[in-house]
């Protein structure tokens, strides 16, 4: 029974051999060696084995014949395989030279293609450029005929469509090329007819102003006459005015008929064409400004008369009809532009023209008779005092006059100036300065021609002009009957008005202007100095003048200093305001590459440039007082300082990466470099570097990653790092963690990158605790 039970164990388990996968056969194997008969299992298995190779061999014997005959047949093939090779090499030689014919013709038929495709583009491409020609041709024509303002509108759509249609070629470049050019022609043309018609007007206004007056007079003949024919006429039928009168009034009618009006007389056209122009190159400004500033010229040498005016009655024709013939064309300009001239630029200029002729009748007239009466009257017994008193009312109104006067003055010498020194070039030239100019320096005395002066033109010519007030002042009040005291101490106010509201206003309009560069403003702090040290010499001009001591009790003393420091001080504001935006300027030209993988070894483009420009003006600077020079020094290198830090910061700035911070630091050690080598003297030790201490403290601590001293020494007063603000070190090594990390699946297995992304983590954490516990 057990034997029975064996051999079907052992029968189910060869089943199972031969059935099963011989990964899994282990535990059949296992369950053989674990049982008993093991060498009756071996005995069925070889027994199996032997059945299993009888069934092979069968299989093969079966098979072998077929198998022979499949490899003759195969052979058999081979022959036939051989020949039809033979064939095909033959067959494919033969067609490689019936198709070497046809591959001639192709290729001809190809290149054939090639030209009319090329025939094909050039007529696309001239059909495009010869509309360019032709309007190059036609815009030549207009302008051989001068007919600029058709030309500018021809180059207009030639510049607008026709040559962005055509392509890049070089006829195209070169019109281009022409066309600022002709713009620019076109502009000088007409703005020399502009010219032509300003004098033309200029030298005709007299006989416009006289046609004028003519058609005015004209027009009330014709009211008259229009009276006299509504007039009753008598019983008998008559008209009551005589037939003289009515042939008179008909000759008039004749004589109005002939009087052409302004259009007739003056040619319009030039300045109509030149604004057009103007309009379509879009300096309508630029051209309304030119007209009215030439035509304010002009009014005010029309509303000059000259000096023999009042000599003859047509002195004064020819004034009234200057002035007439003045306002006709401005009206004309007026009605017939739009915009050109309004209505209150005329009216401006009727209200100068007003208190200009005025003046000019009262001076040419009642001023003359006046004048005479005063010296006269006396003689024949008459009483002037009140005439006098009525001059001595209007002192203060005259003392006015002189300020707007001496305002203009002031204004023009300052817009004229070039603010360089004066040089000189002969004993001559030297002295005659000095003869303007109350200047002392024996260094430069010594020098050899051709020198220069430290001052500019300005200097001289405000000082002149301050005597030449003096003077105007004196003359008012010469026949006043006033003892020498009273005289000085008017001319002494009057001068402080001058110099306190009037230059002063005028100096701070010239610093504040715009467009003023940083030579300018040191020249002004130069040329205030030297006015500021002549004060004294004014001083003593009014004395000489007046034969007042200047040490007289009770004195009025000239605030001239004052003014002078002020004006001097402004300056000095603005130069350190204007060399702030020039390094603004410089920094908006940096382009940092904030992940970069390394610092260069050289400071950045822009910085360099920098360093130049402030080396360059900081020499400018060597006539300047010490301390406006070193002032503006420190405050530049401040400046600097603290723009580069809030560029490090700034909130665009995501991520820094350590070479990024070494070009930084090359960067603050050449500006470091410029602080070290004083560029302005007077400077003791390395002072001026202490303005790049905060930059320098915060670059080593990260370059060097000196993190346990800076937490170690926070608070103490020895601290190597104590102008590191600790929020600023954490804004900065925020922008140092690599935010990329997470999302980079490479980075996460590279050792060093986490150990030091570990170490930053770790170090904000730190600098949080320290600023938490700071607070706290």
């Amino acid at each position: 029974m057990a034997s029975a039970e064996t051999a079907a164990e052992h029968e189910r388990i060869l089943r199972e051999i031969e059935s099963t996968d011989t990964n899994c056969i282990g535990p059949t194997l296992r369950s053989v060696y674990d049982g008993q008969e093991h060498g009756l299992f071996m005995d069925k298995l070889e027994g199996r084995i032997r059945n299993h190779d009888r069934e092979i061999e069968k299989m093969c014997n079966h098979h072998f014949q077929g198998f022979v005959d499949s490899i003759t047949e195969l052979l058999k093939v081979r022959g036939e395989a051989q020949k039809l090779k033979c064939q095909v090499t033959e067959t494919n030689q033969k067609l490689q030279n019936d198709g070497k014919e046809l591959l001639t013709s192709m290729d001809e038929l190809r290149q054939c293609r090639l030209q009319q495709r090329n025939i094909a583009t050039t007529i696309d491409k001239l059909t495009h450029c010869l509309p360019v020609l032709e309007m190059y041709s036609k815009l030549q024509e207009q302008m051989r005929a001068k007919r600029y303002y058709p030309a500018l509108r021809t180059l207009e759509q030639l510049e607008g469509s026709c040559l962005p249609q055509a392509g890049s070629y070089r006829f195209c470049a070169i019109m281009a090329e022409n066309i600022p050019r002709l713009r620019t022609h076109i502009r000088d043309v007409s703005m020399s007819d502009l010219k032509d018609f300003l004098e033309s007007i200029r030298k005709h206004s007299d006989k416009i102003g006289e046609t004028a007056m003519k058609q005015r007079s004209a027009s009330g003949r014709r009211i008259r006459k229009e009276v006299c024919s509504g007039t009753e006429v008598d019983r008998n039928g008559s008209n009551p005015f005589s037939e003289k009168d009515s042939g008179i009034l008909d000759v008039e009618d004749e004589e109005e008929s002939e009087i052409p009006g302004a259009q007739d007389l003056v040619d319009f056209p030039p300045v109509y064409r030149c604004l057009h122009i103007y309009t379509v190159l879009g300096a309508r400004d630029t051209f309304e400004n030119y007209y009215r500033k030439q035509r304010r010229k002009q009014a005010r040498l029309v509303l000059q008369p000259h000096s023999n005016m009042h000599e003859t009655l047509e002195g004064y024709r020819h004034y009234f009809n200057q002035i007439v013939g003045f306002f006709v064309v401005e009206d004309h300009i007026l009605h017939t532009t739009q915009g050109l001239v309004n209505r209150a630029y005329v009216e401006e200029l009727w209200e100068l023209a007003l208190s200009k002729t005025i003046a000019a009748l009262r001076t040419h007239s009642v001023l003359e008779l006046f004048k005479q009466t005063l010296f006269l009257w006396p003689g024949y017994g008459f009483p002037v005092n009140q005439l006098f008193d009525m001059l001595l009312e209007m002192r203060d109104q005259y003392g006015e006059i002189l300020l707007k006067k001496w305002n203009q003055s002031f204004r023009q010498i300052l817009d004229q100036d070039n603010y360089s020194p004066i040089p000189v070039a002969s004993p001559e030239e030297y002295q005659r300065i000095e003869g303007q100019f109350p200047f002392q320096d024996p260094e430069l005395d010594k020098m050899p021609f051709p020198k220069k002066l430290p001052f500019s033109e300005f200097v001289p010519k405000v000082y002149s002009q301050l005597k030449e007030f003096i003077y105007a002042c004196l003359k008012y009040s010469e026949d006043l009957h006033l003892s020498s005291t009273e005289i000085d101490d008017m001319i002494r106010k009057s001068t402080n008005l001058l110099l306190t509201r009037t230059l002063s206003h005028c100096l701070q309009y010239a610093i504040k202007k715009k467009n003023v560069g940083l030579a300018e403003l040191v020249q002004i702090i130069i040329n205030t100095t030297h006015l500021e040290q002549s004060c004294h010499y004014l001083e003593e001009f009014i004395s000489n003048i007046t034969n007042v001591p200047p040490d007289t009790i009770n004195a009025t003393k000239l605030y001239g200093t004052s003014t002078f420091k002020d004006a001097r001080h402004a300056a000095e504001e603005e130069i350190y305001t204007n060399l702030n935006q020039k390094i603004d300027q410089f920094l908006q030209l940096a382009d940092y590459d904030w992940m970069a993988a390394q610092g260069g070894g050289q400071a950045s483009d822009y910085l360099s440039d920098l360093i130049a420009f402030l080396c360059s003006t900081f020499a400018v600077f060597t006539h300047l007082p010490g301390k406006v020079a070193q002032t503006a020094c420190m405050s530049a290198c401040k400046h600097l300082s603290t723009s580069l830090l809030q560029l490090l910061l700034e909130a665009d700035v995501r991520q820094v990466s350590m070479g990024a911070l070494q070009q930084f630091n090359v960067d603050v050690k050449e500006c470091e470099k410029f602080a070290r080598a004083g560029p302005v003297p007077g400077f003791q030790g390395d002072t001026l570097l202490l303005a790049f201490i905060d930059l320098r403290q915060l670059l080593d601590l990260f370059t060097q990653w000196d993190w346990s001293t800076y937490l170690a020494d926070y608070g103490r007063p020895t601290c190597k790092y104590l102008r590191v603000n600790p929020h600023t070190a954490l804004a900065l090594l925020e922008k140092m963690k690599d935010t990329s990390r997470k999302n980079n699946m490479f980075a996460q297995f590279r050792k060093n990158e986490r150990d030091k992304q570990k170490l930053i983590d770790t170090v904000v954490k730190q600098l949080r605790n320290l600023i938490a516990t700071n607070q706290a």
